[in-house]
């Protein structure tokens, strides 16, 4: 699991970024990929997934 930080989310539109704690590395993070409700500045626990446009945050937790 890594952790992070919500840098962005629009729960209008489903989706937004995590910032690893480790590498400041930004993923993308779509609504299917929540186990919980998250929003700007949460700290997080995800998964990584390959997506068609690069690594996605999946089973993404508040921490």
């Amino acid at each position: 699991m890594n952790n992070g930080t919500v840098k962005f989310y629009d729960t209008t539109r489903g989706f937004g970024f995590i910032a690893d704690a480790e590498s400041s590395e930004e993923y993308f993070v779509h609504s299917t990929g929540l186990d919980d409700t998250i929003k700007k500045d949460d700290t997080v626990t995800f998964e990584l997934k390959q997506g068609k446009k690069g690594l996605n945050a999946v089973n993404v937790k508040l921490a």
